[in-house]
């Protein structure tokens, strides 16, 4: 299987690799890192994880100049997609694809030969996750005669290129948790291996239950208020420390309170309010996880001015109060350090 990514701007491809299509339990982890920077106008870095019958490509990349990006698989194979950018222009050989990348949005599509074409404006932001299976490894990660992916299966074994979900679904706060945990992952070997493709086993589950348990937006709410909500959410992911109120968030995206109550349960499975929580009690256990935070610091970071306020939503939250959890993160931190000396 061989990956191929070029850019208008550059004569030679700037990713380049080739991995064995089968499936190989003992196959290694090759890791590569690309960065390419020319004086003030152009910024690229990839991170590159490959083994057999995967590769995992994280890619950020900044222009002053427009750009097209050419990125090529010359095998049939299952993409897991993860789009953090927006205004990029796209089309997708053999797929009927949304004109335009929405940042914070993902499916999954299978095609026989892929080629995608993708049009970057000057002075944005380029930024996407995208993992590739070959068949042999993906029918390694699902079943394809399970229920839930039946649909998604049959096209696959006849060869029919499609996506999972008619329309990318906007990420879930579990889904940015694991894209952060892969993107900080510094374990190495045969660790390293091991816990990547636990996430991205991870990944699939919660891509899976975005398309059986989440309403299609698009059913219910109309386009623009969709994208208000979106909005929203954008609001909250970039700054949960200091969260406007609801009236505060209602007229920074230009929508009623009811209306942004409604729509934001109905597209994304949580109130606001819930919403928040989460994001503050994900960024508290990232904080415990790399002891770079006390629990009075840690509640300071995620929002909260009374300590005992957040040691009660984190117990709320995770069934234990946060001394446990540093604790118990702690004991399993010294285990995996003792363990990777045996390797």
């Amino acid at each position: 299987m061989k990956i191929k990514s070029t850019l208008s701007s550059h004569e030679k491809p700037i990713i380049n690799i080739e991995v064995n299509a089968h499936y190989n339990p003992k196959s290694i982890l090759n890791e590569e890192n690309i960065d390419l920077q020319k004086e003030n106008t152009e910024e690229i870095k990839s991170h590159i994880l490959a083994t057999d019958g995967m590769v995992l490509i994280d890619t950020q990349m900044y222009f002053t100049k427009p750009q097209t990006e050419i990125f090529e698989i010359n095998d049939e194979c299952i993409v897991m997609d993860f789009i953090s950018c927006n205004n990029i222009e796209t089309q997708i050989d053999q797929l009927e694809n949304e004109k335009y990348l929405k940042q914070n949005t993902h499916n999954i599509f299978y095609t026989t030969k892929y080629k995608g074409t993708f049009k970057i404006p000057a002075f944005e932001k380029v930024n996407y996750l995208t993992i590739i299976f070959s068949k042999e490894f993906y029918f390694h990660v699902i079943n394809e005669d399970w229920k839930l992916h039946e649909k998604f299966s049959k096209n696959i074994l006849i060869q029919k290129s499609s996506y999972l979900t008619s329309k990318y679904l906007p990420f879930t706060s579990s889904i940015q948790w694991i894209i952060s945990e892969i993107k900080n992952c510094n374990r190495k070997g045969a660790l390293k291996k091991m816990y990547i493709e636990t996430k991205i086993k991870e990944l699939l589950i919660h891509q899976l239950e975005s398309v059986v348990s989440k309403p299609k937006p698009e059913e219910k709410i109309d386009s623009e208020e969709y994208n208000k909500l979106l909005e929203a959410k954008q609001i909250l992911d970039n700054d949960y420390r200091n969260t406007p109120t609801l009236p505060e968030l209602s007229r920074k995206i230009s929508l009623n309170e009811f209306k942004l109550k409604k729509g934001f349960k109905a597209c994304f499975g949580t109130t606001v309010k819930s919403y928040i929580i989460k994001l503050r009690m994900e960024h508290a256990k990232e904080l415990f996880q790399s002891k770079s935070a006390t629990v009075s610091e840690a509640a300071y970071k995620c929002g909260y001015k009374d300590v005992s306020h957040f040691s009660a939503a984190f117990k709320s939250y995770y069934g234990f109060s946060p001394q446990k959890f540093k604790i118990n993160t702690d004991s399993i931190q010294f285990w995996l350090i003792g363990l990777s000396f045996l390797w």
